[in-house]
């Protein structure tokens, strides 16, 4: 018993290190890459560039996921597309810090969206393959990606590069030792070789078969939904932060993770006493407050909306994680999570970025950004989808054949 126990931690531990590995990797790159973007002279293509990891993911999150499920080890998936994100990630840096043409500048950025973009999906199917109970060990597994997020966000303030490419550079390093740590991890079983596939499921679109259960329809329509204002937060927070006096903004952003680490830590036991719909609107509900705070325009109150960013996330993508894990069937796991990637970096981040893109255009004038104005309409739009959530959700059925590990959540 203890060997098996000093065993299940050490297992414990990897996955715990490629979550902290990988959240740094991906935050050095979302958080600064606003203001970078502003003092490189490419003020103009920040709401495509953010658009491009949504442009991305309609294509590889499913594509890569379906090749988990069907052809080859995730661990191995995830080793080539972290190479591939590196590489990608430090031509796109290169490419803003030598003031290259913007097309080149947005093209680059879209090689490294389609590389990145299938990562969390991937890793979070290696996460949930190897845990007994996911709804009481993902939330503490996954508050250290949140932890490696703010890590990131703070070495890229520490090295001064919060408006430089040095903070694109030193987030491929961080890729590479993604790519280094997946040697130590065992290989999940390689799925067996599918003959006579469609074009169809090559591409990972028959997970779309997911959307005929309502309770799934209703929880994929949400993140999408909620996704979409979500968007105005990392593009435009950084500038208002700057606006009203502070520096380094990687790290104040940070902040927000804070909550993030807290909710994660208690979903175990909220999953245990709460309906799950209660669950997700509280989140909600959460991200309502959150864009009220920012409207106030004041430091106090932006800085409580950055926050309660993080509880309201949680409370939403990674319940909706869970909920995938515990209510679809085992073979479908790597193409679930990756159609709610698509479902929300996809459909949501696309809509969202371009759309809350023209949205800050049309509140801002020659006397400068009317921040109440921008954030009070996100608060309108968050307050929308919960209402359609709390109105369509039933919490019945549980979707596809048997699933691997069967909990209620009603």
């Amino acid at each position: 018993m203890r060997v098996l126990t000093t065993i299940r931690r050490a297992e414990y531990a990897e996955l715990v290190a490629l979550f902290f590995i990988q959240g740094a990797a991906l935050g050095m790159w979302l958080v600064p890459l606003s203001t970078v973007l502003d003092a490189n002279g490419l003020h103009a293509i920040k709401p495509i560039a953010y658009a491009a990891s949504a442009l991305a993911a309609f294509i590889s999150p499913l594509i890569f996921g379906a090749m988990a499920d069907r052809h080859a080890s995730p661990v191995k998936v995830l080793r080539g597309l972290s190479v591939a994100t590196a590489v990608t990630m430090a031509l796109a840096s290169a490419a803003i810090q030598l003031r290259w043409h913007p097309w080149l500048v947005l093209a680059l950025i879209q090689l490294y969206a389609l590389c990145a973009s299938p990562t969390w999906s991937i890793s979070s199917t290696i996460v949930f393959a190897r845990l007994e109970d996911a709804k009481k060990e993902f939330g503490p597994i996954r508050a250290m990606a949140t932890l490696g997020w703010m890590a990131g966000c703070w070495l890229v303030s520490a090295l001064g590069a919060d408006t430089t490419a040095l903070a694109g550079y030193s987030g491929a390093v961080v890729w590479l030792v993604v790519c280094a740590f997946t040697f130590f991890l065992p290989e999940l079983e390689t799925p067996k070789s599918v003959e006579n596939l469609t074009l169809r499921q090559r591409l990972g679109w028959d997970a779309l078969i997911l959307l005929k259960n309502p309770d799934h329809r209703v929880v994929f329509i949400t993140v999408a939904l909620f996704a979409i204002p979500l968007c105005g937060f990392y593009p435009y927070t950084p500038t208002h932060l700057r606006e009203l006096g502070f520096q380094h903004t990687s790290a104040w952003m940070s902040l927000g993770q804070v909550t993030e680490i807290i909710a994660m830590f208690s979903l175990g036991a909220l999953l245990l006493k709460w309906r799950l719909k209660w669950i997700f609107g509280c989140g909600l509900a959460l991200g309502v407050v959150r864009f009220v705070f920012c409207a106030l325009n004041t430091k106090a109150w932006l800085l409580a909306g950055v926050v309660l960013h993080g509880a309201s996330f949680t409370l939403v993508f990674i319940t909706a994680q869970i909920y995938l894990d515990q209510r679809v069937d085992a073979a479908w796991r790597a193409r679930a999570q990756a159609l709610m990637a698509l479902m929300s970096s996809g459909v949501g981040h696309l809509t969202g970025y371009l759309g809350v893109g023209w949205w800050f255009i049309g509140c801002t004038g020659a006397s400068g950004t009317q921040w109440p104005l921008f954030w009070g309409g996100l608060a309108v739009a968050v307050a929308a989808v919960l209402i359609y959530f709390l109105a369509a959700y039933r919490g019945v059925g549980s979707g596809l054949a048997p699933a691997k590990k069967v909990v209620t959540l009603p």
